[in-house]
């Protein structure tokens, strides 16, 4: 079985964020895996180890993420947590794509990967921290024409190779909803899918030397045009930084705590 896990290399949440000319200011220091996508490698190894010992020893889990060479740094952290091979898709027109440019470009070496050996899922995180758009799973199984099964609490495999299904829970408002389509598909996994394993020492040492293969769009076939801003459909016209938080205002309670709470409500638009 091969497996193909979508990551992004995203600023750290915790750290100040900007827009430099209608672009998410991305510094080399301050980036990591996102978070969420270390659930989509954690169920791309989950699937991998499920599989009869024959099988297991002849799979693979293909990281793939598009973006600059600091993004080797979201390839290695996959390494460290058990990840087989990565790939990245760099090249100065890829720059400010949108959602649909980057599924594009995903698309593209997802097919590139096929043309290798059969790929037989697709998986993905929910979302990236830095956008939050959660689009992209959608636009890459439309892209490459594959089922989708979004937002997965829960990703199962089942049938023998060649006739495979791909099951996934999804918990909503008090129902749970289970989903199968045949593989290949493209699955995307919430946060409550699983917890990540650590990365053992063994892991994080040979993640350091281990090679990321880097493509570009010329490699994949891509048309500049199509792609990064000239093939943007939407664009930042405006961003201000967010305003200061207002110093906290302290009320001692004297006996008319409720009604200074109540005009601090209604001054504020809160009611």
């Amino acid at each position: 079985m091969r497996i193909v896990v979508a990551v992004k290399y995203v600023p750290d949440i915790h750290a100040d964020r900007g827009f430099e000319g209608g672009r998410v200011v991305r510094r080399a220091d301050e980036g990591t895996l996102n978070e969420l996508d270390e659930n989509a490698v954690e169920a791309a190894l989950r699937l991998k180890e499920a599989l009869p010992e024959g099988e297991r020893e002849t799979s693979e889990v293909i990281v793939l993420t598009v973006a600059g060479p600091d993004a080797d740094g979201a390839v290695r952290r996959s390494y460290q947590l058990g990840a087989d091979r990565g790939v990245r898709v760099s090249d100065d027109a890829v720059a400010g794509s949108d959602y649909f440019g980057t599924a594009r470009v995903l698309a593209a070496a997802v097919r590139r990967l096929a043309d290798e050996a059969p790929v037989d899922v697709v998986v993905t995180g929910m979302a990236a921290l830095d956008g939050l758009g959660s689009v992209v799973p959608a636009l890459l199984s439309a892209e490459l024409g594959l089922p989708q099964l979004t937002l997965a609490g829960k990703l199962e495999v089942e049938g023998e190779p060649g006739a495979r299904t791909a099951r996934v829970t999804r918990e909503l408002d008090g129902v749970e909803e289970v989903l199968e389509a045949p593989l290949p598909a493209v699955v995307s996994v919430t946060d409550h899918a699983n917890d990540p394993r650590m990365p053992n020492f063994k892991l994080i040492m040979a993640a350091r030397t281990r090679p990321v293969e880097a493509w570009s769009l010329a490699d994949l076939g891509v048309d500049p045009a199509l792609v990064g801003d000239a093939g943007a459909r939407s664009r930042v016209t405006d961003a201000s930084p967010r305003p200061p938080r207002p110093d906290a205002e302290i009320v001692v309670d004297k006996g008319e705590g409720g009604r200074a709470l109540a005009e601090f409500l209604i001054r504020n638009d809160l009611v």
